[in-house]
C-alpha cells in the first residue's frame, strides 16, 4: 500500500490546533477528582494524536475502538500503527466547531497540507462516540475538497460558533428531520417556507447562494442535468442549542450511494444558515466491514 494512500486513511480522524493542544494539556494534568466532559475527553485525545502520545490516546480510547472510516482499519493499535505516516506528510486538521449531544461529539475540520487527500486543504466533519467509562469507544467522518471561490462568497466553514438557545435542542432536532423528509426526501417540498428562513439563509455549499432562491435556482439547474441528488435515510440527529448535524444516506451522480452531513443552525424556529460535507460511499479498497453508518 502507498503511503499516499495510507495518509488518506486517517481522513477526519485527527482534530486539532495550537490553542485546543494547549487546552489538552492542561485537561490532561487536572485533578483525577474532576470529571471531564465528553468535549475535554475528546479533545485530550485528539491532542495526544497529534502529539503521537501513544500512551495518552491508549488512557483515553479503547482498544477495541470501532472505525467508521472506510480506509482506516478497526481497533486502536492498527490506528496507532499508522500514526508515523501522518507524521512524515506533516498532514493535521483545525477543529473550527464541536459540540457535543449525550454520549456524541461532533465537530467541523479544516485539513491543511492534504494534498495525499487530493487537494492543499479538505473540509471534514467528524463524530465521536465517548461510553459510559468515558473512553473514546467509536468514529465516524466525511471529508470534501475545500473551494477557493463559492457561489455565496462564503467559505465552506466560516460563520458563527457559539452555542445559544440550549433548551431548544429537540425543538431544533425536529426542524431538521422535517426539512430533510418533506424537502430533500420529498414528502412535501413545497413546505421549505416553513422551515428555512426567508429574510436570513446563509448558505455554505459551494454550488448554492444565499437565501431560498438559491436552493430554487439549485435545484432547478440539477434537475435540468438530470442529476438532482435523493436522500433516502436519516441515519444519526445530533444537536447541541441551536446547532443540528444530520447524517443521511442517499444517491447522487448517476445513482450512486453518497453520504450526506448536513449542520444547520437556528434561530426563532427556521433554518438560517447551513454547511455540508457529501462523500461518495466507497466499495473497493475497504479496511472493515463497519460501514459508514451503524449508528
Amino acid at each position: 500500500m502507498s503511503k499516499s494512500i495510507l495518509v488518506l486513511m486517517f481522513a477526519g480522524i485527527l482534530v486539532s490546533c495550537n490553542t485546543s493542544v494547549k487546552q489538552n494539556t492542561s485537561e490532561v494534568n487536572q485533578s483525577k477528582t474532576t470529571k471531564m466532559t465528553n468535549k475535554e475527553i475528546v479533545g485530550t485525545f485528539l491532542g495526544a494524536v497529534m502529539k503521537q502520545d501513544t500512551a495518552t490516546m491508549r488512557k483515553f480510547a479503547n482498544a477495541d475502538y470501532i472505525q467508521h472510516n472506510p480506509f482506516v482499519p478497526t481497533g486502536l493499535e492498527p490506528f496507532i500503527g499508522l500514526l508515523p505516516v501522518l507524521k512524515e506528510h506533516g498532514t493535521y486538521a483545525e477543529n473550527v466547531r464541536m459540540f457535543q449531544d449525550g454520549d456524541f461529539v461532533f465537530m467541523h475540520n479544516i485539513w491543511k497540507n492534504a494534498k495525499p487527500f487530493g487537494a492543499d486543504e479538505m473540509v471534514a466533519f467528524d463524530i465521536i462516540r465517548v461510553d459510559k467509562n468515558g473512553k473514546v469507544a467509536e468514529h465516524w467522518d466525511a471529508m470534501t475538497v475545500l473551494a477557493k471561490e463559492t457561489a455565496s462568497g462564503r467559505t465552506q466553514t466560516d460563520g458563527p460558533t457559539t452555542v445559544e438557545d440550549l433548551d431548544k435542542t429537540e425543538a431544533n432536532k425536529a426542524l431538521a428531520v422535517s426539512l430533510i423528509e418533506d424537502v430533500l426526501m420529498g414528502k412535501n417540498p413545497s413546505k421549505i417556507g416553513d422551515y428555512i428562513s426567508s429574510e436570513e439563509y446563509h448558505q455554505h455549499n459551494p454550488q448554492i447562494k444565499d437565501g431560498l432562491t438559491g436552493i430554487v435556482e439549485a435545484v432547478q439547474y440539477l434537475t435540468s442535468q438530470n442529476n438532482m441528488f435523493k436522500y433516502t435515510k436519516i441515519h444519526k440527529v445530533l444537536g447541541e442549542g441551536n446547532f443540528v448535524l444530520t447524517v443521511s444516506e442517499g444517491e447522487w451522480n448517476g445513482g450512486k450511494k453518497h453520504v450526506f452531513y448536513d449542520l444547520f443552525r437556528m434561530k426563532d424556529g427556521k433554518i438560517v444558515e447551513h454547511w455540508d460535507v457529501i462523500q461518495e460511499i466507497p466499495t473497493e479498497g475497504l479496511a472493515h466491514n463497519n460501514g459508514m453508518f451503524g449508528f
